[in-house]
């Protein structure tokens, strides 16, 4: 049967594009921004997002297409064996990620039909607080919107590649940035605004530091669903004439310039209201509400944003569940729709103690932590870090002559870029992501000791 491919360049970049730009982008870029100091905390994340991020996307992208494979496959047949389990690790991470992010995405259905219904309308956070404790502890109420959000999610997958993923995002991903830049325009033309535009856009350097340097690392590493396999899935489905460099960088500008602009609608509302920009998830769901119920037409803008809060998760959430879909259709011949539907029906299912874990299911822990706060300690600490160390060596180390073959098509392109290439594949990512990792797992002293190690190793 003759494999899938994306039907057009632009389709390929949006859907990339679209499975970078997730809720990370809009929910957690802004406080992230809130807390790490501001303009500082921008200008080290596009560096981070231009270097180490654009190259591995570019490296998980190229492995995709040389070997037209899911993760699993792609790994086992470029690299032998042993280096399946750096793609089944991809694998189990998509899977993982989508039954908590699938929850998520469930309350922004939530939010956007509550927000159109006109029953979120209040300029008071402590009853918005209340109001969305009541969601996420509920029983029955976020479980049925984490179905909806699935069904959205399988829907899309089952009908394929050039049909579903690359139809919907085309649609999608436009959308997803008139409504932002609707939103944007409002928030910066708020009295007030310009104070939370200077925090956001102004360096303060004195705000850098060796925690807001993991934190900036860590945001440009996650926001381009690297270390998990999704490009690298998305990569199987490009065609051999595509210029690969070209396109890795237009999802990293993209990626970059929704984040950018997230920060943008947020900080400058928040700042003119005079609420925390450093409320985390609250942010969303209780502190911009608050903001929606004090501004002139906050029906309006308040509804839009919901609507493209579900898109950014949505254009995240297929291309998750599109990496087990790969991995169970090639490995193991189930037809791809079943393999959509027993996926996701599998993580729905997972996602169900996930959701009930912030409510009655509460007190029940392991290693001190409920359900859901375990999946994503598991995912963030371990596994995607894991994940992105191993593809970084391996395609550093292991296939470089390959690497340099899909990124210059044959030699048929001028890739200029392929000593800083190796460079950043070799030793800066590998160390990066493993001094984050360890910073998270173990504290500031043992990063400082892996990064003097380091140095001592290297020179």
């Amino acid at each position: 049967m003759k494999r899938e491919q994306w039907g057009s360049r632009f389709g390929f970049i949006m859907a990339a594009a679209g499975s970078a730009v997730g809720l990370g982008n809009i929910w957690k870029f802004p406080y992230l921004a809130g807390t790490q100091g501001g303009g500082a905390f921008l200008a080290v994340y596009l560096v981070f997002m231009a270097t180490i991020g654009a190259a591995l996307i570019m490296a998980e992208i190229a492995i995709g297409r040389s070997a037209k494979k899911n993760p699993v496959g792609a790994f086992r047949l470029l690299g032998g064996g042993l280096w399946s389990v750096t793609g089944m690790i991809g694998v189990i991470t998509g899977f993982l990620i989508l039954s908590y992010y699938s929850v998520v995405g469930g309350w922004t259905v939530a939010y956007l039909l509550k927000s159109v219904a006109g029953t979120i309308e209040t300029t008071k956070p402590d009853l918005l607080e209340a109001q969305f404790s009541g969601l996420v502890s509920a029983v029955l109420e976020p479980i049925l919107y984490h179905g909806v959000f699935m069904v959205l999610t399988i829907g899309i997958v089952i009908a394929g590649v050039a049909q579903g993923i690359e139809r919907s995002v085309k649609i999608l991903m436009p959308l997803l940035f008139i409504l932002l830049i609707v939103l944007v325009v409002r928030s910066v033309t708020l009295p007030g605004a310009w104070e939370g535009i200077e925090f956001f856009l102004v360096p303060d350097w004195s705000q850098v530091n060796g925690e807001m340097l993991r934190a900036a690392l860590g945001q440009a590493f996650f926001s381009l669903s690297l270390g998990m396999g999704a490009m690298i899935t998305y990569g199987s489905y490009l065609d051999k004439g595509a210029d690969i460099p070209n396109a890795s960088c237009w999802v990293v500008f993209l990626a970059a310039l929704v984040g950018v602009l997230g920060g943008l609608l947020v900080l400058p509302a928040v700042f003119a209201f005079g609420m925390d920009p450093g409320a985390g998830p609250g942010l969303t769901f209780i502190t911009l509400p608050a903001v929606f119920g004090e501004m002139i037409g906050g029906y309006l803008f308040q509804v839009i944003f919901f609507a493209m809060l579900l898109i950014a998760a949505l254009t995240s959430s297929i291309s998750l569940l599109a990496i087990p879909v790969a991995y169970f259709a090639e490995e193991y011949g189930i037809e791809r729709k079943w393999s959509a539907i027993v996926v996701g029906i599998v993580i729905f299912l997972i996602g169900i103690p996930c959701s009930l874990a912030l409510g009655i299911w509460g007190e029940y822990k392991l290693f001190g932590m409920n359900f859901f706060d375990l999946m994503v300690y598991a995912v963030d600490y371990y596994t995607l870090p894991i994940g992105g160390i191993l593809t970084s060596l391996f395609a550093g180390w292991v296939v470089l002559e390959k690497m340099r073959k899909e990124l210059s098509n044959d030699g048929s392109l001028t890739f200029r870029w392929i000593g800083a290439f190796t460079w950043i594949m070799r030793i800066v990512a590998p160390l990066a992501v493993t001094w984050v990792m360890l910073s998270a797992l173990f504290g500031e002293r043992l990063a400082a000791i892996w990064v003097m190690l380091s140095g001592l190793l290297w020179n």
